[in-house]
């Protein structure tokens, strides 16, 4: 499976199947917490909470590449991430893209 940030593919044709997207909500951990809330006391980079959110970030790109691979795509291009908080605590990492077919 492609993925692109780009609107083309240079020399490929295809056309548009829709909409595909994976996602994922991930929750801090207790112990990570004291951790980081430490470190946020000195400053500096939250390197746990970078390491969660590369993972969630993994996990959202892999699900879109499912539900294209579903959907008879070979490739999704203008792919996109979001970020949005679910609740105190709790952050959403959602991939999205164009799924296509190559004709």
């Amino acid at each position: 499976m492609l993925l692109t940030t780009t609107e083309n593919i240079p020399g490929k044709n295809y056309e548009i199947i829709g909409i595909a997207k994976g996602n994922m909500v991930q929750t801090k951990n207790i112990g990570r917490d004291i951790g980081q809330g430490l470190k946020s006391m000195v400053g500096g980079e939250l390197a746990t909470y970078t390491d969660m959110m590369n993972e969630s970030r993994a996990i959202a790109t892999k699900r879109l590449a499912e539900d294209a691979e579903k959907m008879g795509a070979d490739a999704v291009v203008m792919m996109r991430y979001t970020t949005s908080a679910i609740t105190a605590g709790a952050a959403e990492v959602t991939a999205y893209g164009t799924a296509v077919k190559f004709v």
